[in-house]
């Protein structure tokens, strides 16, 4: 399945950070990977959310052809016209306020913390965000991510965040008061096993923000760009944000990150305030307008919603025959719950039978394959996960 001498040669050259299945690819197209001796294996990861138009869609593959050919990069000292036709696009398919260009979903998270720090003012040093929820490793993220066992290490971290569980209303108004400088939220909280945020505790974070002043950031960095269906997962809910968070699938592949907020916070950020040397890069944004026209289509957001109905169907099905316990999920986003901590044998059985998931816990399976797979993969991995949790 893979070549040991790549393994020791990683061992050697890179940092153990990462817990890597024993699988290298060399290709991918559409929601198709495959590793050096040509087999092929089905991509219910898409790179956790990042490959939402699939692996080298021809229109993405072709813009950075094209730019790759003309201007790779150039600071942001300068103007280039992918970079202000990307910000135009988000401004106009979003919340009609203006753009902050990043190189990831953690960078997107800093600067909506930045920005929303500035805007309150010292006498709101307080953020409230949730239990479970997460938002990236670098420091000011990581001190929003409601998990300790990812903070414990590289405590003390940045002060003034509280955390309530993501169905306490109580808890939350609690949380909430004028010393509060923003809410950050997930729609869906991805990384912990695909756990949507009850649409009530969704409504009451708006009507606590403007009620006390304070401003609502969602992180749509994985369920953003028509993961969940349609284009932004608030859409499902009827709760506009004032800022919101995005990367992942917006570059199609490439590495890029930005922040989106509805006027008038999208002026709150001087010249000098925060910046970034690679981002807004002509090639990644070349990439990135390529992907949102793709992802944008309403009959592939139609196709998610059908295509994640029967994937959670199927799901539920192995729930129905004793093999899980529970099985959840919006869009192409979906998890299952097994009734013994086997998630990680299931993920080595499923690999072996040609699909990519992951765990998120040991006893939780998660699901999130580029929308535009075809179904009968979907059905497929259904089966395949059938069988491997028969005998795990």
């Amino acid at each position: 399945m893979i070549d040991e001498t790549l393994v020791g040669r990683e061992r050697a050259a890179l940092m153990a950070n990462y817990r890597r299945q024993p699988v290298a690819f060399v290709r991918g197209e559409g929601a198709h990977l495959y590793d050096a001796d040509g087999r092929r294996y089905v991509d219910c990861m898409a790179g956790i959310s990042m490959i939402n138009a699939g692996h080298c869609h021809p229109e993405v593959v072709e813009a950075i052809r094209a730019q790759a050919g003309r201007l790779l990069n150039v600071s942001n000292l300068y103007y280039t016209e992918p970079m202000v036709a990307l910000a135009e696009w988000i401004r106009d398919n979003s919340m009609e306020g203006r753009v902050f260009f990043c190189n990831s979903g953690a960078e997107a998270n800093e600067a909506a913390l930045k920005l929303v720090r500035k805007h309150a003012g010292p006498e709101r040093p307080e953020v409230v965000a949730l239990v479970d929820g997460f938002h990236g490793r670098t420091y000011g993220a990581l001190s929003l991510t409601g998990q300790p066992d990812k903070q414990a290490a590289f405590a003390p971290l940045v002060p003034g965040v509280r955390h309530v569980e993501r169905d306490d209303l109580q808890g939350l108004a609690d949380a909430v008061s004028d010393r509060t400088a923003a809410i950050f939220l997930e729609v869906v909280q991805g990384e912990v096993g695909v756990h949507p945020v009850p649409h009530e505790m969704l409504r009451l974070a708006r009507d606590l923000a403007d009620r006390h002043g304070a401003l609502l950031v969602l992180d749509e960095v994985q369920t953003g760009l028509s993961r969940t269906g349609p284009l932004w997962g608030y859409q499902d809910v009827g709760v506009e944000p004032d800022v919101m968070c995005l990367a992942k699938s917006l570059g199609g592949g490439v590495p890029i990150g930005a922040i989106t907020a509805r006027p008038p916070y999208d002026a709150v950020f001087a010249p000098g305030d925060h910046g970034s040397t690679f981002a807004g890069g002509p090639l990644a944004c070349a990439a990135a307008l390529a992907s949102c026209r793709v992802l944008a289509d309403p009959a592939l957001q139609s196709g998610v919603r059908a295509k994640g109905a029967r994937l959670l169907a199927g799901l539920r099905g192995l729930v129905e025959a004793g093999l899980a316990t529970e099985a959840r999920g919006r869009g192409l986003m979906c998890a299952i719950d097994l009734p013994r901590p086997r998630a990680a044998e299931a993920v080595a059985g499923l690999l072996e039978a040609g699909y990519l998931a992951n765990n998120t816990s040991a006893r939780t399976l998660r699901f999130l394959p580029p929308l535009v797979v075809e179904e009968t993969d979907l059905d497929g991995l259904v089966a395949a996960l059938g069988e491997v949790l028969a005998h795990t």
